[in-house]
Parts: C-alpha cells; structure tokens; sequence
C-alpha cells in the first residue's frame, strides 16, 4: 500500500512476553482513513492501539509509522506524529478547561518556554469546534462525564497531528454527541488526518468509519468497508453472540442487534433469586404468565 502511513507487520503484542494479547496481527492503514477497531470486551482493541504507539512492547513483528519503526522515534517526536486518547484518564487536579487542552501544545514547545499567541488561538479553534470554548475557565473537575470527553478531545486536536489514536472516545456522552464525534473525525479525515478508533457503537461507525478492524481472541478476523465487516455471520463469530445486520429501510442505515436467548428454566430461577420475595401477587410469576397464554415466559 503506497499511501501507507501505518503497517502493523505480524506483531504479537501484550504485557507479558510469556502470555501475549495479540497474535500474528498485521494491516496497513493510509492517510485519510477513519479505521474503526471493533469486537467484543477484552478482544484486545486497547491493547493493539497502545502496541501501535508505542505504550506496550512489541514481543514480535514491528509497527511502521511513515517508513520509520515506532519504537526509533523520540517521544517529543513522536508526539507530533500521534495524539493518542485514552480510555480513562484521571484528572486530579482542578485544572481549567483551558489548560488542559493547552497541554496538547507541549510537543512544540521547550520546557523554559510559555504558551505563545499562536498556542491560545489553536487552543480556543479545537475547544470552539468540539463546543466547549464557552467553560473554558471552567475546572475540569467541574464538568460533567461528557463534557471532560470533548475537552480531551479538543486537547489530542490541539496536537496538530497526522494521526489521532482514540480509545472509546464516544464513551459517556449523550446521543448526540456520540454522533458529533464521529462527525468530527470524518471531517479531519477528509481534509487528510488519519484516525483509528476503538468503537462500541456499530451503528455509527457504519456510517462514519472508511473501514472496520473485527478483533476476536487477539487476532483481526475481518478487515473491510463496513458493509462487507458488519455482517450477521462475521460479527456473531466476532461477539460470540447471535447478531442480525440489515438496513433500516427507510433510512438506509445499519441496523444491528443481538438476538435475544429464549427463556429458559435456568434462567427463570435466576431471576426468581434476584427479585426475592413472594413475587405472585404482582402478575409477573410463571403460574400467572401460564394463565394468560400457552408457554408464556416471564419478563
């Protein structure tokens, strides 16, 4: 791939050399891709982020960032080559709004030196575009879960680099700002940013991402445009969960879910323990349920 900026070359990865997360995992990722990393909890979507940038070792195989082996460049160098999001970050401190996304500035500047004018305007340009310029002097404590997340946002902007690694950006915000995060990655995307994201939300990375990474076990199951990953076959196999993929018919958008398990006995006597009590007065008691209809199950 010529346009490559990435290449993830058989890396087996992880925190102990003895038990790796990933196994054998190798892509290529270009310039303006949105790449979305997708599967289910504790498939080693974090892992392979942290492994790119540099933040896990690489027992085998290597990553490539722009023809150069991650682990050659500095660390004030590559900075301003990756802005990486994490997936939880402790804020201790009552910093404002506005010092932590100046934060983002620190790969261009010395230690001596103080923030300049240019520094300010890049700052209140990334806080303005992801809609937290107005708390600004705010501390980040004060803010709410959602909020803090496009403050962070606004901070890994703030870096100006080629490539942005995010973890569960969309994490604890509202409807629409889940959406508006991937909107805004789509944008930097198109005027020649690359972003890899770890996502939860399939309906919108269906929407939003160029191509999805289905991680199963450590290893990349399925590496595609959307509509060929998200699949009823590819993601059940990915989840290990029945899952039904369509299109919604009047918007022409994913529409993906799970397939609910029929109730079964096992099932009614774990929720007869959890709900306690003489539950037959309230209607809901399998004798009830039998009454109202043949094989009705409680719910």
């Amino acid at each position: 791939m010529n346009n490559a900026i990435i290449q993830v070359e058989n890396i087996t990865a992880g925190y102990h050399e003895q038990n790796p997360i990933l196994e054998d995992v190798s892509f290529n990722i270009s310039r303006g891709e949105f790449v979305g990393i997708i599967g289910k909890n504790g498939a080693g979507k974090s892992t392979l982020l942290k492994s790119m940038r540099g933040f896990l070792p690489v027992w085998s195989g290597r990553v490539m960032l722009a023809a150069k082996t991650v682990g050659d460049y500095q660390e004030r160098e590559l900075a301003r080559k990756i802005a990486y999001l994490q997936q939880q970050v402790e804020l201790t401190f009552d910093y404002t709004a506005r010092d932590i996304v100046m934060a983002g500035r620190y790969p261009y500047r010395k230690w001596w030196q103080q923030q300049s004018d240019e520094d300010r305007k890049i700052v209140a340009a990334c806080m303005e575009y992801t809609g937290v310029l107005e708390m600004a002097d705010k501390p980040i404590r004060a803010l709410s879960g959602g909020q803090r997340q496009r403050v962070l946002l606004s901070k890994v902007l703030a870096q100006q680099t080629p490539v942005l690694f995010l973890d569960e950006p969309a994490a604890g915000l509202d409807l629409f700002y889940q959406e508006e995060i991937f909107r805004f990655c789509q944008e930097l995307c198109h005027r020649g940013k690359t972003v890899v994201m770890v996502v939860h939300e399939l309906n919108l990375a269906a929407r939003y991402c160029s191509r999805l990474l289905l991680a199963r076990k450590g290893r990349i199951i399925a590496d595609d445009v959307p509509e060929k990953v998200l699949t009823r076959e590819l993601l059940t196999a990915g989840y290990g969960v029945p899952i039904e993929a369509g299109r919604n018919p009047e918007t022409g958008h994913a529409d993906i879910y799970t397939v609910p398990e029929p109730m079964d006995e096992a099932k009614r006597q774990l929720l007869a323990t959890i709900i306690g009590g003489n539950s037959r007065h309230d209607g809901c008691n399998s004798d009830n349920a039998g009454q109202s209809g043949k094989g009705g199950d409680m719910v």
